[in-house]
């Protein structure tokens, strides 16, 4: 039995699709009620204190989580919209405008900067024959006019992890912005950003955090946020968001200059409490169970009709690419001892997470050898 599952609101099948969506943890439940609910009931309008409170939690323990400060984080509704906001003020100082990225980037941020087109940036892509993870691949196709590199630091479709270190050394090299989409690894790949040494990370919560939809966040760093001056602002992007006076606005000095107007708060109830879940289980211990898993996973399978696997350069989801007929017949069998999987063409996305155990890898062992029959 694992012990961890105890901990979580879990189907009654295997549950293999954290890459989409994380499981309930029991505690966030609660959280809700206790810091957005009970607060409304009780005290209406004079909630706002506790609520800010809940935005506030959010922020130190996404600083815990990610090896930064609080005060360089800002919630936000997803990360186009934290991306959105970020590249507007880049541009706005800059004669540059490519926005560059690899092709097997998650689509939504390449319509970000497509729809960005009319303030004259455009996006660049490194095609999917070169690996995203090759260093090179950036260096060549870095440029004079390139304004940022999106990095994703882990591929949804491919499992492919990223080399950000590194390609943010490339970017500082040339004077080019570095943003991180860490949607796919935060909280189940350590993460330091103290280490990293990027210019901005985008993320959410929905994922391996466990916290929700609606929980999204960016952090700046603080060498570069001064420079950085969003358009999208309202009341709480105020130095002092109770001075309420029309006629005078400076921007807060912490990257709560890119909040905006006024916040949701439920979503961020839920998601503090799943980020500190996370951090009582270890991040560490959640990245070694995985790590176990998938090398149990593939070291029982016939490898000889599936893509490679390299473990070393993979996040936490087995993005397994078959053979048309075996992808149909894998996820026939998977469908029928319902699992929770997806799939994108002959890929089959299948993540393994805290609360899946060894009994339920080897359910997918046996549905891909069946298969290899």
């Amino acid at each position: 039995m694992n012990p961890y599952q105890k901990q979580f609101n879990l189907p009654k099948s295997p549950y293999f699709l954290s890459h989409s969506v994380g499981c309930l943890p029991k505690v966030s439940e609660q959280a809700l009620h206790d810091n957005y609910l009970k607060p409304w009931k009780q005290q209406g309008g004079d909630a706002w204190p506790t609520w800010m409170g809940v935005i506030d939690h959010f922020h130190h323990q996404l600083a815990t989580l990610l090896d930064g400060k609080a005060d360089d984080f800002c919630a936000q509704v997803n990360l186009s919209s934290a991306l959105t906001k970020i590249l507007v003020a880049m541009s706005q100082n800059s004669d540059k405008k490519i926005v560059l990225m690899h092709a097997d980037a998650f689509p939504s941020m390449g319509f970000v900067v497509d729809a960005l087109s009319s303030a004259g940036l455009q996006l660049q892509l490194i095609e999917s024959q070169r690996s995203a993870s090759d260093p090179e691949a950036w260096r060549e196709a870095i440029c004079n006019n390139t304004l940022a590199c999106l990095i994703t630091h882990v591929h949804s479709n491919t499992g492919v992890l990223s080399p950000v270190q590194e390609i943010a050394e490339l970017c500082k090299e040339r004077g080019v912005f570095s943003i991180v989409d860490i949607a796919q690894s935060a909280g189940i790949i350590p993460i330091s950003l103290r280490q990293w040494q990027v210019d901005c990370v985008i993320g959410s919560c929905v994922k391996w955090l466990c916290g929700g939809p609606g929980a999204g966040y960016l952090w700046i760093n603080a060498d570069v946020l001064p420079s950085l001056k969003p358009s999208d602002v309202g009341w709480f992007s105020h130095q002092d968001p109770f001075e309420f006076d029309i006629r005078h606005f400076d921007y807060a000095e912490s990257a709560m200059r890119f909040m905006g107007g006024t916040p949701s708060i439920a979503p961020f109830a839920v998601a503090a409490t799943s980020i500190g879940c996370m951090l009582e289980i270890g991040i560490d211990t959640i990245f070694q169970h995985n790590r176990k898993l998938l090398s149990y996973v593939l070291n029982s399978i016939d490898t000889a009709n599936i893509k490679p696997v390299n473990l070393d350069a993979n996040g936490g989801t087995l993005c397994l690419t078959l053979e048309k007929y075996n992808a149909i017949k894998t996820a026939k069998l998977l469908t029928e001892q319902h699992c929770f999987f997806d799939q994108r063409a002959n890929t089959l996305r299948l993540s393994l997470h805290i609360y899946n155990d060894v009994q339920e890898a080897a359910q997918i062992i046996d549905a891909l050898n069946a298969t290899s029959l």
